[in-house]
């Protein structure tokens, strides 16, 4: 299904096949010899999605453009069934394997590996060639690549690359307090901007 979103309406070059239950919504450009199947979603959110030649999409996978980062995809990059990528930049011969996730500011080098469940973690830059293990998770720029288990690791990293502001722009509140009333505010108002979509 493709959507018009505020006034732009995805482009897929005559030689890619997009499934007919995958959505595409908003500035979304498919390139020559891309395959997008079933289930998938690729929606610009203020941000373009960018599929580079010969790009693989699996069932079920979601790529969302932001305002503050693009989606960018390389060329011959495969993004595996369930992934979940937001604002990223992954470069040529990626392989993004089955429920990998890459989130907001992050860059995936070329020919790195995220295998399955990996996640790329917010504004962390894998460098090419790299290899992020089943369910480990990298952070920072230098990346620290580590076994989910070292969450306290992950954290001491995590906790400056400040999700709430680089994402929502929020302050993280004191602990007791929850940022979940200003966050589905914030981002309710920003995703209700596709009330005036229309299905091409």
């Amino acid at each position: 299904m493709l959507i018009d979103h505020e006034g732009v309406s995805p482009t897929v070059d005559p030689s890619a096949y997009v499934a007919p239950t995958a959505t595409l919504c908003g500035d979304v450009r498919v390139a020559a010899g891309c395959r997008v199947l079933f289930g998938a979603v690729l929606t610009a959110e203020g941000g373009p999605v960018e599929l580079g030649e010969g790009c693989i999409v699996m069932e079920n996978a979601v790529l969302r453009g932001t305002r503050r980062d693009p989606l960018r995809i390389g060329n011959q990059v495969l993004v595996g069934p369930g992934s979940y990528l937001t604002g990223c930049t992954v470069e040529d011969e990626a392989f993004l394997a089955t429920g990998s996730r890459v989130f907001n500011g992050a860059r995936v080098g070329a020919r790195a590996e995220v295998r399955i469940n990996g996640i790329v973690h917010l504004r962390t830059v894998l460098p090419p060639d790299a290899l992020v293990p089943i369910g480990w998770v990298a952070v920072g720029d230098p990346v620290r690549i580590l076994p989910p288990e070292r969450h306290e690791e992950i954290w001491a990293v995590q906790k400056d690359l400040d999700f709430p502001g680089y994402v929502f722009g929020l302050t993280r509140p004191p602990a007791g307090e929850s940022i979940m009333p200003a966050v589905s505010t914030r981002f309710g108002h920003a995703l209700a901007r596709h009330r005036n979509d229309e299905v091409l």
